[in-house]
């Protein structure tokens, strides 16, 4: 009896601190967020670009509640293992707590490409973008998807995307132009 109370008051307490938690740094993550996306786009060269895309993945990977972020994290390792449909079901349920988090919606998007269902990655990616219209590595995946599927003309709009959000995205300019070259040929 003595430790069902114990753990009652730690579960009581645990859920305290995590809706404190919660109430408190949504508005700063998106004040962040937001913050470095206008960073990005001003990035002065590819090497301080890098680094604010390393942020904002970051940001946007702990941007969820606790649970959607403890789920990001299991999601995001069994993907690198190779575990496509363990990934897809873990992103599934971070939208399923969190619907608004866009970047569960893309991270699930690259788990059900690697597992072969290219539409529902692409149905994925157009939730990313209507969440976060500025998601330029949503734009990066559907440019690498489109590539894949001899989709040039839909890489090549894409990626246009990405440098209008990310203008010094590294090899940003060369990737363009190579897409460019696949899409409409020698000549343009």
């Amino acid at each position: 009896m003595a430790r069902a109370r114990a753990r009652l008051a730690v579960a009581v307490g645990f859920t305290a601190l995590c809706g404190a938690a919660l109430a408190q740094p949504a508005a700063e993550k998106r004040a962040n967020i937001d913050h470095l996306l206008d960073a990005l786009k001003a990035a002065p060269d590819e090497r301080a670009a890098a680094a604010i895309e390393e942020q904002l993945q970051q940001a946007w990977l702990h941007a969820g509640t606790p649970a959607v972020t403890l789920l990001m994290s299991r999601g995001l390792r069994t993907l690198q293992a190779g575990e496509t449909g363990d990934a897809v079901d873990s992103f599934s349920d971070a939208i399923t707590l969190q619907p608004d988090d866009a970047e569960a919606w893309h991270q699930r998007a690259i788990a059900r490409y690697h597992a072969g269902d290219v539409t529902g990655a692409i149905q994925d990616l157009r939730q990313t973008v209507t969440l976060e219209p500025r998601d330029f590595a949503a734009f990066r995946t559907l440019a690498d998807i489109s590539a894949a599927r001899d989709d040039w003309k839909g890489a090549y709009t894409a990626w246009q995307k990405v440098l209008e959000l990310d203008p010094k995205t590294p090899g940003g300019a060369d990737r363009l132009k190579d897409l460019k070259k696949h899409a409409f040929g020698e000549d343009t």
